[in-house]
């Protein structure tokens, strides 16, 4: 049996928006996975840390940031496709549809991922600072890619509407990811903290912002659009936010992924 007609078994009469969108949300979510996962919290890689490996940190987290408003709106148009699905009475999708659909989509992103945008493009690798990058990329494209699609062709069919258990549990991992890689540093006690200012602002100016957080300069960039601070208490936090700081890594919810960074002058 072919891998299209082990997964496709079960997926007779389905509406193609309804089959187009859970492949989307897959796909999507392994998109937020891979930049979670490997931008964030392990941080072996950026976007496009191999086109512009010299590039200041503002421009990385950037390229980073607009990475995952490409993922945010796949899964916008995914939500789109399955409420026009529901609203044109379609076959109801089962579960077991939901679970094998996504299941593609997450390894269809691993090798399109690897496939395009590590070899063809060559924008990043899985882990940049490797002596084997090739093996690196290899075993990632395994467990992830090629994993999911085979957990989707052995996946046992079972009739039966969808509870939304499953379609809440995908989300939840977003979800959950989103908020560990948030709060995880809150936990680490890191004595520095990372601030990027916006442009435009003068060294004085952002001295001054510094001082009225009360706390100290380690070190600035050669721009100076990168700063890293000593310790900062939650009224400076606000006190950096509301004078032009646009990244502060020991913020929960706003720069706290940043936060797994350790400063290395």
């Amino acid at each position: 049996m072919s891998l299209h007609e082990g997964v496709g078994r079960s997926l007779g009469g389905l509406d193609r928006k309804a089959l187009c969108g859970w492949l989307l949300v897959g796909f999507a979510l392994a998109g937020f996975f891979d930049g979670i996962v490997l931008h964030q919290i392990l941080q072996w890689h950026h976007l496009l840390s191999a086109v512009s490996p010299k590039a200041d940190l503002r421009f990385q987290i950037m390229s980073d940031g607009l990475f995952h408003l490409a993922m945010y709106l796949l899964l916008v148009l995914a939500t789109i496709l399955l409420v026009a699905a529901r609203a044109a009475n379609s076959r109801v999708v089962t579960t077991s549809e939901i679970l094998r659909l996504s299941l593609v989509g997450f390894g269809l992103w691993h090798v399109v991922d690897a496939a395009v945008f590590h070899w063809l493009l060559g924008l990043h690798r899985i882990k940049m600072n490797s002596d084997a990058p090739l093996a690196w990329d290899i075993g990632w494209v395994v467990v992830f890619g090629l994993g999911p699609l085979l957990l989707a062709w052995v996946l046992p069919s079972r009739s039966g509407a969808a509870s939304g258990s499953a379609s809440a549990a995908l989300t939840s991992i977003v979800l959950l990811s989103g908020l560990a890689a948030g709060v995880g540093p809150s936990f680490t006690r890191n004595s520095e903290t990372i601030v990027v200012f916006q442009r435009g602002m003068s060294p004085a100016s952002m001295m001054q912002v510094v001082l009225g957080a009360s706390t100290g300069l380690k070190w600035t960039s050669s721009d100076g659009s990168v700063w890293v601070l000593g310790p900062v208490s939650w009224v400076g936090l606000f006190r950096l936010h509301a004078n032009g700081a646009l990244v502060v890594s020991t913020s929960p919810f706003v720069g706290g992924c940043l936060a797994w960074s350790q400063f290395k002058a």
